[in-house]
């Protein structure tokens, strides 16, 4: 989506600054946001709006990539200690004093408060039905996101499905299975109304399948394992997507939002702070980044012998490396991360890169089919799915043998072959420490996790402050 859709998320929140600017002092927004819901381009403006905090950018601040990969295990803190934070997140000495987490939470209550804005506002609008129709099920889509997000992180959390006046914020938290159902109910809702595909200046707006796989990955979080393959096949069954022949495609600039993209959050290099900044905190100190993230060596061993898909996420010595050849001295750990990252020659500013971020691929769904079925004991069907992604990968290598079939049929060994693939084929996608905390192995993986308490983060202590209801996470 290098296009209209880019431009207008971005004309749109410029327009919407003075709004935007109100919404901390209600109830006047109130009365602002109905004065400014006159129009179909109004609604559109809005709704735009309610993307922008997704992006990966300087702005957001937006650390989810250190809490899903530096406190899991695939990478470990470099750069110059100066995000005290992002080192808390590795030895799990984080507290609800931690910036990086206190920026999150406000960030995906922004993001539900605009979609809330969206929805109390949208039937005063006079538009075409099919466009009232879109906007409203990227409204719920997007909400059901940023809670999907907010309970990952931060288990129970406050659910608002409305634009709340202060006096009626304070309410203490939901729980999670709340939350959930009503994830499920809004992605529901959402899955009617958006279109099944979105192409040209729409492309990256949410649609159908998107509403669908949110939907399938809050069943899988529930262990709804039936739900899973309900919602796998209703996704199958648009006949949308397919997984591209070259793995790369999904990472690189000319690639993005191809077959294999069910939910893929925009980025772009306009200088106007709207770029994936991962690009400079992942990149190599070597590479005028930050080198944040560098990869464990214990992340490179997962991966069978001459897959890849190694060589295509993980830079290492003597590899070529976005115009220079990587050496053991690019980072601590001689690994570096190269998922999101892009040569110099094809940005403006190196925070402001234009790989997009996808937060759902369609090698993800069939996974979650694998692993519903591996865990209602149909282990025979989830060979099916899980072939399919390692076929891909296996017609990538120039090596015969390489990523055998896998035929066994024993439970435990054909749960550790999915787990092992998600590592791989979605490595440094912001998954692994969500994955290790559901499987409820974390304790077992990860030094000084503790059980009872590291499943969650520390809600913020700023929120606790201004709200009395709100109870500490245990442990904090």
């Amino acid at each position: 989506m290098k296009s209209t859709f880019k431009i207008l998320l971005i004309t749109g929140l410029l327009q919407l600054v003075a709004c935007e600017g109100i919404l901390d002092k209600e109830p006047i927004a109130i009365l602002d946001a109905g004065s400014f819901f006159q129009t179909e381009n109004d609604a559109i403006q809005a709704i735009n709006a309610a993307y922008n905090p997704l992006l990966f950018n300087n702005a957001n601040n937006n650390f989810l990539w250190a809490f899903a990969e530096v406190t899991g295990d695939a990478a470990i803190p470099g750069g110059d200690g100066s995000r005290p934070g992002i080192v808390e997140m590795e030895t799990f000495s984080y507290t609800p004093r931690t910036e990086e987490l206190n920026n999150y939470w406000k960030l995906q209550y922004k993001g539900v408060t605009q979609c809330n804005l969206v929805l109390d506002n949208i039937s005063k609008v006079i538009m075409p039905e099919i466009t009232k129709n879109q906007v409203t099920g990227e409204a719920l889509f997007l909400r059901s996101y940023y809670y999907f997000l907010l309970t990952q992180v931060f288990g129970d959390v406050p659910l608002y499905l409305k634009v709340t006046p202060p006096d009626q914020l304070k309410i203490a938290k939901s729980s999670k299975a709340d939350i959930y159902k009503q994830i499920l109910s809004d992605c529901e809702k959402a899955s009617n109304l958006l279109s099944v595909v979105q192409t040209g200046a729409n492309a990256g707006r949410a649609t159908k399948g998107s509403a669908l796989a949110l939907a399938a990955k809050t069943s899988l979080y529930m262990k709804d394992y039936n739900k899973v393959l309900e919602y796998a096949s209703k996704i199958k069954a648009l006949n949308t997507y397919k997984l591209v022949k070259d793995y790369r495609d999904n990472f690189m600039k000319l690639t993005q939002n191809n077959s294999e993209s069910v939910w893929e959050i925009q980025h772009t290099n306009l200088e106007l702070g709207v770029g994936n900044f991962i690009n400079q905190w992942w990149a190599s100190i070597k590479f005028l980044g930050y080198g944040f993230a560098e990869v464990t060596p214990a992340y490179v061993n997962v991966f069978e012998p001459n897959d890849p898909r190694l060589k295509f996420t993980v830079a290492m010595n003597n590899d070529p490396y976005f115009g220079l050849i990587y050496k053991n001295s690019f980072s601590s750990t001689t690994y570096s991360p190269r998922k999101f990252l892009q040569p110099n020659s094809e940005l403006t500013q190196k925070a402001d890169g234009d790989i997009n971020y996808p937060a759902i691929r369609y090698a993800e769904v069939l996974l979650w089919e694998a692993e519903a079925l591996i865990e209602l004991g149909r282990v025979q069907e989830a060979l099916a799915p899980l072939e399919i992604v390692r076929a891909r990968a296996r017609a990538q290598s120039t090596i015969t043998g390489v990523l055998p079939v896998i035929v066994s049929t024993d439970q435990t060994a054909v749960r550790q072959a999915l787990r092992r693939e998600r590592q791989t084929e979605l490595g440094f996608e912001l998954h692994r420490f969500f994955d290790l905390v559901r499987w409820g192995i974390a304790a077992e993986t990860l030094t000084g996790f503790q059980k009872g308490k590291h499943e969650v983060f520390p809600i913020p202590q700023t929120e606790i402050d201004l709200n009395p209801s709100l109870m500490q996470n245990p442990g904090y």
